[in-house]
């Protein structure tokens, strides 16, 4: 058999696997040694695979993972995220559909120390469903909000997927966390525009709730200081310049134990915790990491990626219609893959591409965010919604999906829009170059 013969063996047996509920980490390392293995023998297979383990896991640029999952776990131990939720909703909550405002104002904000979309929702969840089931919100708004708001956490930074985007592709994390930053709000604008439309449509989904005094409202926002000076410390620093986002990781980290110990909430169980945490969360995407390395390995050593690129590189066609193309088979394969684990077999082979058109790679990691924060809300994986169905076990599986199928349409309508105006995205990059 020859070798690309064996990659598309191989990357079809990885489907097979997945499909076994093989934990996706695993089936792309058994993919990937068994298919180099069948190409230049096992030895030398096992071999480059421990290779890619060591140097994986001692890469100094990927420490940034782990300190920014323990600043975001935390944070999230701390109280900050009541304390958002408690700000926006004194501010929108007398709104129809107020509650679900105030969840993805406050989904927004907390991603902007969290950096995981799993971890914002099943935060908010906590905050957020049954306030919403106490004023008798409609299951599907109640939950749809709480999973869409939770996916902004992939793109307003601090982001783990930049970050691993910027390592594989050798992009600045820097730019890309500037970059994530306009977007990120425009899509908490734009969700709160589809919850606004459809309250005023049926009114009867989301009641108007408790009205707050001025002075009620200006004292619940000066609650979230701490937020605010965590987020202005890490961005910040990265904007002007005055450390790198590795540093600003750590950074982070010790302000969240400094705002945690202030408040009286760094207890030892507090600790173990979110240490706890941390290992976990930091194991599972190295793991993802290590095997999706380890494919690519594979797609090299048959020439998939070779081939690959060919094809795309010789269609007779305009560049936007090839990144059109590129945008539509990862709304197609985040339906079926993780999150993490597409990202990372994909943006080796894509980017060569799409920089090879002419496009800005910093632009195009946004956009491939954008794009797969969708796999996280729709079927079959949607990991967000089985995170809420975790959390609302009595909310039907098909409430949560029709709760976000509006949510859906207004993020394709966010990537269209930054698709065409490529400034949304590049806009403060350019200008927080001119502090450095």
């Amino acid at each position: 058999m020859d070798p690309l013969s064996i990659g598309i063996a191989a990357f079809l047996a990885l489907f097979a696997l997945l499909i076994l509920s093989v934990p996706i980490g695993f089936a792309m390392a058994i993919c990937g040694v068994l298919g180099i293995g069948a190409i230049i023998g096992l030895s030398p297979a096992l071999a480059l695979f421990g290779t890619t383990v060591f140097e994986t896991t001692v890469t100094y640029n990927l420490s940034i993972v782990p300190l920014f999952v323990l600043m975001g776990a935390i944070a999230a131990r701390s109280g900050l995220s009541r304390e958002l939720y408690d700000a926006f909703n004194a501010w929108l909550g007398a709104f129809r559909g107020g509650l679900a405002l105030a969840t993805v104002g406050a989904c927004g904000a907390f991603a902007a120390i969290c950096g995981s979309s799993v971890a914002t929702a099943a935060t908010m969840s906590r905050v957020a469903l049954p306030e919403m089931e106490r004023l008798g919100y409609a299951p599907s708004l109640a939950t749809g909000s709480v999973a869409a708001g939770g996916i902004i956490g992939i793109l307003i930074p601090p982001s783990v997927i930049l970050v691993l985007y910027g390592i594989l592709t050798e992009t600045s994390i820097g730019d890309l966390f500037i970059a994530g930053m306009l977007p990120g709000v425009l899509t908490v604008v734009g969700f709160m525009l589809v919850i606004a439309l459809m309250t005023w449509l049926r009114p009867g989904i989301g009641p108007a709730g408790e009205r707050f005094t001025l002075h009620q409202k200006f004292a619940a926002l000066g609650r979230t200081w701490a937020i605010l000076m965590l987020f202005a410390l890490v961005i910040g620093g990265i904007y002007f310049g005055v450390f790198t986002p590795t540093e600003a990781a750590g950074i982070g980290a010790v302000g969240a134990f400094g705002i945690a110990a202030m408040r009286g909430r760094l207890t030892r169980e507090t600790v173990r915790e979110a240490l706890l945490e941390t290992v976990k969360t930091s194991a599972m995407i190295f793991t993802v990491l290590i095997g999706a390395l380890t494919l690519n390995n594979l797609a090299v050593f048959s020439g998939m990626a070779f081939a690959l690129s060919n094809f795309v590189g010789g269609i007779d066609a305009a560049p936007w219609v090839i990144m059109a193309v590129i945008l539509l088979i990862y709304l197609v394969l985040g339906c079926f893959l993780d999150t993490l684990a597409m990202i990372l077999l994909t943006v080796p082979i894509f980017t060569p591409i799409v920089t090879g058109l002419g496009y800005d790679p910093v632009w195009f990691g946004i956009i491939v965010v954008m794009v797969a924060e969708l796999g996280l809300i729709t079927p079959p994986i949607g990991m967000n919604v089985f995170v809420i169905k975790g959390m609302a076990p009595h909310v039907k599986l098909t409430a949560i999906y029709a709760g976000v199928i509006p949510f859906v349409i207004a993020q394709m309508l966010l990537i269209v829009m930054v698709f065409a105006l490529p400034d949304i995205a590049l806009w403060l990059p350019e200008t927080a170059r001119a502090f450095r």
